[in-house]
């Protein structure tokens, strides 16, 4: 009995998931990328960069900005976050002097997370521009020539004070073809975007990469200081716009892309690890609520399979598929293979490890390790 009901929550779950939650698994057949009908006054904008030693990266991110087709006011400001690679000279040779101004932020002060403080830098000095918009982006994103104009045309077409791209992420090395594609997938679960459109329900998120947001939307909720100890900043910085009367729009992007490379497992793993166990609130009891969900949703459907007896076994394999069929989407999107598909539940074991290793590393003391901080507190 106890096993029929097991297959029989796991098979609630899917059902739910496919029909009721947003339909987030049919994000992926859509596109962020068709730009809505330009402003007859483009508003002035502004990026902010924040960089802490990306030498490898930043030329191309910053190319990609100067070369915007963009009939209003653009420039670029680059925040150096104490890089010890020479990110800021490699960084001046990608754009002209006239569309990119560097500067190096101050020491960090307690209590902020390291990439916040270095766009409340940023905004410090890009304010001199009086810009309608920011644009907050990583320093590994490239942009199509049109994204600011895509971007901005969104937000003033239809009313949004925040636009944020999820950018299409590496997908060449084993790693990345095995983990990436759910990496987005389980990013849409939680966050819905059609949910997020909503002003009717609270869900709110962004993607950090690439993130347009209204000037006085920033002003309204009192600036970057009041997400100021956010590791999952741009969640946080949705969830206040939202909550202080905000629109905000998160939608999947083909031609925004990362150019950052994960070699191995390993590296996924630590990028996982950085910040799940703050997505769960530093919470002992929501890990072991989140340990038990993952494990009804997708590990039951496979081991239930193999292991139950009918009609348990029915029940789950039916879940598995359903799974499978909510997947298919983001692996076609990343131009992976079909039968990846019934792999889920491997690539989500995975993902558990990983949050309970973030879990493990805050209570050691090193959780929230960016770069050699740990900023997890």
């Amino acid at each position: 009995m106890a096993l029929v009901l097991a297959a029989a929550a796991t098979l609630a779950v899917w059902l739910y998931l496919l029909l009721f939650r947003g339909g987030f698994w049919r994000e992926f057949n859509t596109s962020a990328d068709q730009r809505a009908a330009a402003s007859e006054q483009p508003p002035r904008v502004v990026a902010v960069v924040p960089a802490r030693n990306e030498a490898p990266v930043v030329a191309r991110a910053i190319a990609s900005l100067a070369a915007q087709e963009y009939r209003g006011y653009f420039h670029i400001v680059l925040v150096d976050d104490d890089s010890s690679d020479g990110t800021a000279e490699v960084a001046r040779t990608a754009a002209p002097a006239d569309r990119l101004t560097v500067v190096r932020a101050e020491p960090l002060p307690t209590g902020w997370t390291g990439k916040l403080w270095a766009l409340a830098e940023g905004i410090r000095h890009a304010a001199t521009f009086s810009p309608g918009y920011y644009l907050f982006t990583d320093a590994d994103i490239v942009h199509p020539r049109d994204n600011v104009a895509a971007l901005t045309g969104r937000a003033q077409a239809e009313g949004y004070d925040l636009v944020s791209n999820m950018a299409t992420l590496e997908c060449r090395t084993p790693a990345e073809r095995a983990l990436v594609p759910a990496f987005v997938f389980f990013f849409f679960l939680l966050y819905p975007p059609a949910w997020i459109r909503k002003t009717d329900r609270a869900t709110a998120g962004a993607a950090g990469g690439c993130m347009l947001v209204r000037q006085s939307a920033l002003e309204r909720i009192g600036g970057l200081s009041t997400i100021r100890g956010s590791l999952i900043d741009d969640c946080a910085l949705a969830r206040a716009v939202k909550r202080n009367g905000g629109r905000v729009w998160l939608g999947l992007s083909a031609g925004t892309r990362s150019i950052r490379s994960y070699g191995g497992f390993a590296e996924i793993g630590r990028m996982i690890s950085r910040s799940a166990f703050a997505q769960l609130g530093y919470s002992t009891v929501v890990l072991a609520g989140t340990i038990l969900g993952l494990a009804v949703t997708y590990l039951f459907p496979l081991l239930l399979t193999f292991l139950a007896p009918q009609p348990a076994a029915g029940m789950a394999a039916a879940a598995w598929l359903l799974m499978s069929v909510a997947y298919l989407p983001a692996l076609r999107f990343y131009g992976r293979a079909w039968f990846g598909a019934p792999l889920l539940p491997v690539v989500a074991a995975f993902y558990l490890g990983a949050t309970v290793h973030s879990a493990v590393a805050y209570w050691r003391g090193a959780g929230g390790r960016w770069k050699g901080r740990f900023q997890a507190g």
